[in-house]
Parts: structure tokens; sequence; C-alpha cells
């Protein structure tokens, strides 16, 4: 039987970085304004990290038999934290913002601590998703400097392939890691056209060769080389017979020179007859994803995400830091109670949208705090209290303006029964779905004193098409 006491040794070895005698190796951390310097052993830093064994074998000692490291990308605190996980291995982040932990993270991985740099990785995915949307393009940046970020790489992606705009329509599109486009334009899954790509491939290739004019036809053959050299792992990514003819003559063809011969003269070919054979490899097309909503759009998402965030200025599409993740739709999971409770009950931040039927109208609200089914039959109600929840009007072809109304009677913000869909307000409900709410007027709304105003000028029952 093996027993382990790894909290005392933990403490022993923590309580070497206090010893001012024995240590070996002096650490200058020097982050401008700041500046530390740190004693410890160099048996110790090179069994935990082949960083510092590496760093470690290329410095001579001095005469006092100690060796001078100096690291200048780092902070003192970061770095007194990095030096208690190699000597003692806990690592403490209480009162340390996010924007320290994820350069923290970048930190770890470069020291090669992988288990603490993907335990960082892995924290930031599963609990910190709104920061790294709120921080997109600055983390996507950095996350391709490194190889092993492949988590956080695959959570970004997974986000851009769908919000294409969010990366190639940033400022600093140009400046992107090849790998990062790379990693883009080889998903199948990239909702964009795939002549859009080839221009934004092309822009991009371009801004690495600084010399090129963005006129090809001032090109010299060294000139299209150079470019070609450039997008040399990018090229076989982009989907050729994929594109219409016009799009061939009128973005491809000025390029045709960084392309094999034989992959051109086979684009021709096919855009003359179709159905001849080629010796070029031909990529699928890419898929189109159905979106999110039936409803609501993504600049309605955008506009929905401000209020829950309480923005003066509505987010754009690119930069929503939130994700929208259909849970029910009334056509395809069906309009009655027993949908609305089997796939919502206990499920928080909750937003629901109609669509009235015969207008451009759309109505919905907000539930952070979501319905619990209740469970008595005796009284088969219950209210929620709620400080945040909202109901809203969207604009949409001729309604011109959206309206938000607030909760005003938090205890009475959300109502649960069991008989219906969702409801808010009580108990004359501002807003409420009934069982099988798509038929004839099973959905109302009306004015109340639990939401500050009426999102509807004629309020009442209504039809509605799609939930």
């Amino acid at each position: 039987m093996a027993v382990k006491f790894f909290e005392k040794l933990s403490n022993n070895y923590l309580e070497l970085l206090d010893d001012k005698e024995d240590f070996n190796v002096v650490i200058n951390v020097s982050k401008s304004p700041d500046t530390k310097i740190f004693r410890a052993h160099s048996a110790i830093l090179r069994h935990r990290s082949l960083y510092f064994r590496n760093k470690l074998a290329n410095i001579d000692k001095d005469k006092n038999n100690i060796k001078t490291l100096d690291l200048k990308n780092i902070t003192s605190q970061q770095f007194e934290i990095i030096i208690k996980y190699i000597y003692g291995g806990i690592v403490i982040l209480e009162n340390n913002d996010d924007s320290f932990i994820f350069e923290l993270m970048l930190i770890a991985y470069e020291f090669l601590f992988e288990e603490f740099a993907k335990y960082l990785e892995t924290h930031f995915v599963k609990s910190k998703a709104h920061w790294l949307r709120m921080h997109f393009n600055t983390v996507y940046q950095k996350i391709f400097q490194n190889e092993k970020l492949q988590e956080l790489q695959k959570w970004c992606n997974d986000i851009v392939v769908k919000y294409p705009k969010k990366i190639f329509d940033s400022a600093n599109f140009t400046s992107l890691q090849e790998n990062a486009l790379v990693s883009l334009i080889s998903r199948d899954d990239l909702q964009m056209e795939e002549i859009k790509i080839w221009n934004h491939v092309i822009e991009w290739g371009v801004a690495q060769n600084p010399g090129l004019t963005s006129n090809p036809d001032d090109w010299s053959h060294e000139n299209f080389l150079a470019l070609k050299t450039s997008l040399r792992t990018c090229l076989p990514l982009i989907r050729f017979f994929q594109m219409s003819g016009a799009d061939v003559i009128d973005n491809v063809q000025p390029y045709q020179q960084i392309l094999e011969k034989n992959l051109w003269n086979d684009i021709v070919k096919k855009l003359v007859i179709q159905n001849r054979p080629v010796s070029s490899i031909i990529l699928p097309p890419r898929i189109v994803t159905e979106p999110f909503s039936m409803v609501i759009s993504d600049e309605h998402a955008a506009e929905i995400a401000s209020w829950v965030d309480r923005k003066d200025d509505a987010y754009s599409v690119i930069n929503n830091p939130y994700q929208f993740k259909l849970l029910l739709r009334g056509t395809r999971d069906g309009f009655t109670s027993n949908s609305f409770w089997n796939l919502c009950d206990k499920q928080t931040h909750l937003v629901v949208v109609i669509k009235v039927k015969g207008t451009d109208e759309i109505f919905g609200g907000y539930n952070p705090v979501g319905w619990d089914k209740p469970t008595s039959t005796v009284v088969p109600y219950n209210t929620k209290s709620c400080n945040d929840s909202f109901i809203f009007s969207l604009k949409n072809g001729s309604v011109q303006n959206s309206i938000l109304s607030r909760v005003t009677k938090p205890q009475n913000a959300i109502y649960c029964i069991c008989t219906c869909g969702p409801i808010f307000g009580t108990p004359s409900c501002i807003f409420a779905m009934h069982n099988n709410f798509n038929e004839d007027k099973t959905c109302c709304i009306q004015y109340s004193l639990d939401y500050e105003k009426s999102i509807r000028t004629y309020t009442g029952k209504l039809n509605i098409v799609d939930a």
C-alpha cells in the first residue's frame, strides 16, 4: 500500500524559496516597470521544466557558483505564481482578472508547463466564454502563436466559421498568423462564399509581400512567384470548382500565374464542359449550416445581447459576446406546454422569441433565472423573482423601432404553470404562451405593472407562426 503525503512535501519545498543560503540560481524578472529578483535551485528548475533545463545549460556560473537568468517578458506577479507551481505544485489565482490569467496561460505554455497551461486553457473554454468573446480578436491572434493551444483554437474557429466577418473583415486580418488562416479555410463548414474566401486569401498574400502593388497587371513574373510562395499552404484548400464562371474570370484569372498550369487548365475545362473529367482534385462544396433561429437574425441577437449586458450602444454581429443555442423551435419540437417543459425546464439565461402570423412583428423576453415546472398538484403554479428579466419587440420590416421593457416588480417577473409555456409577469401576465400556442389566439400580450411598458400598441391575444 502506498500512502502519499503531498501537502507536507509541497509546503517544505515552498519553504526553500525563502532560503537565503543554499540557492544557486538568481532569476531577474524585469518587465517594465516591474523588477524583482528571485532565488532558486537549479536541481528543482531543471527537473520541473525542460525550458529552464535548456536555459541553465547555456549559462556559466559566476565566481560564487551562481547562475543568473534574465526573464524580460513576464511580470513579477506572474512569475510568483509560476515559481510556486514549480516548487509546491500549487496555483492560487484568486483576485487576478481574466486578462492576467490568460497571459499566465501563454507563459505557462512558453515555459513548457503543459499540465498547468492545459488546466488554464480548459478553464477558459468551459468557464470564461463571455470574456473570450469580448476579447475575441486579441485572443485569436495570440492563440495561434503556439501550436499547443488546440482546444482554444478549435473553440474560436467553431465561432469564426459561423461568423467569418469576425476575422475576415477585421482591421488586422492581414496580420493573421498563416496557421490560423489555413485552419479556417480548411473547414468544410466555413460559412462564406468561395469567391470571397479567395479574395481574402489574395488580400492576405499580397500583404505578406509589401513590394506588391494592388493591380496584378503591373506585376512581374517574380511578383507572382512571391505571392505563390506566400500562399503555398492556402491554395490547395480553395474550392475552385465550386465557383461560378463569372467569379473565375473576374477574380481568379488575373492571378492564374500563381496556380499550377494543370489546375488552371482543368478549371477552364470544367467551365466549358461541366462533365469533362479532370486530373485535379475537386474539393466538395462547403456545408451550409442551418441558422440558429428562423425568427430572429444575427442583428437581432446582437441587440438582445446588448440589453442583457445593459449596454447603451448595441453590440454588432461581429462583437456579440454571446452564443445563442437553440433549445426549442415550435415548428420542429411542437408548440405544446409539454415540449416546453421537456426541453426548457430549469434551464437558465433563456431568450424567448415569437413571430406573429400575417405581420412583421417579433416579440420576446429574456429570463436569466429560468422556469421551474411546478411539482405540486394542489397548487400547479409558482412565481420566480428576477431583477434582470425583460420583454421586447424587435425592429423588423414595417416595424420601425425596437421596444425594450424591463421588469419593475422583480417578485412577479416570472410565472410558472404546468399547462402553459413561458410566461412573463403575474397575475395579469404581460406576455404569455398557453398550451398549443400556435393555435388560434393562444398567446397574449397585454399591459401589466410588472414590466415598464407594453411592447405592443394593440394588446390582447394573437396567433404565431414560429417560436
